[in-house]
């Protein structure tokens, strides 16, 4: 099984009282949740994809501390908060691989993989033989802010027009089907694609600008 999440930010005891307000009573007490709610659900087997911000300390030793702790075939999308690659302590090996952009295949399906919103992104555009779409934009890196307000408000207007399919005189709504796989909105647990899906359907449906209107100064950071 395949899973992704994004923006967990292990080791970042700031986001429990600015920007995310976690609320947890240390950074300490956030990575122990955090590494029960994944091994809750992913077994040694599975795949997870995480899509950046995996780990905010620089220090190398720590991110392995964590990443040995978590189960599962770990991949990295890079996000701007994870220094510790750099770190000479760090271990690449507790990932299968490590790159800033990828596209794979899910269930007949393809994925973009980005920390950063893809706006215009490969394939958004197709469908399949039943209409339904065959793209994903998985990101992260916005976590809950302004910003997703944003995104929201673009895919809203963009799946508004219609594009001619190819070799028919058909228009059908552009699908634009981008989903920010934050770690909060899945309560910490890595998902698959589907329960992504049916999340970010769920979500957006009760997405409000009210909701965005205060935000936090350190939101440009993420």
């Amino acid at each position: 099984m395949r899973y992704y999440i994004a923006d967990l930010h292990f080791c970042h005891d700031n986001l429990n009282h600015h920007m995310d307000c976690r609320g947890f009573a240390s950074g300490e007490a956030m990575n122990e949740h955090m590494i029960r709610q994944w091994n809750s659900r992913v077994r040694p087997v599975d795949e997870v994809v995480i899509l950046g911000d995996f780990c905010i300390s620089p220090k190398g030793e720590e991110a392995n501390r964590i990443l040995a702790c978590l189960n599962g075939k770990k991949y990295l999308i890079i996000g701007n908060h994870d220094k510790y690659l750099s770190s000479k302590d760090f271990n690449p090996k507790y990932f299968k691989w490590i790159a800033p952009y990828r596209e794979m295949k899910d269930n007949k399906r393809k994925v973009i993989l980005s920390h950063y919103p893809i706006l215009c992104y490969n394939g958004q555009y197709r469908r399949d033989s039943e209409g339904v779409p065959k793209t994903y934009m998985l990101y992260g890196h916005v976590h809950n802010t302004f910003d997703e307000y944003l995104i929201n408000d673009f895919q809203r207007q963009t799946r508004q027009y219609q594009r001619q399919v190819r070799g028919s005189e058909e228009k059908i709504p552009i699908p634009c089907q981008m989903i920010n796989c934050f770690c909060m909105f899945s309560d910490y647990v890595p998902l698959t694609l589907d329960e992504w899906i049916e999340v970010d359907k769920k979500r957006r449906r009760e997405l409000r600008r009210s909701d965005y209107e205060v935000s936090d100064v350190q939101d440009s950071d993420h």
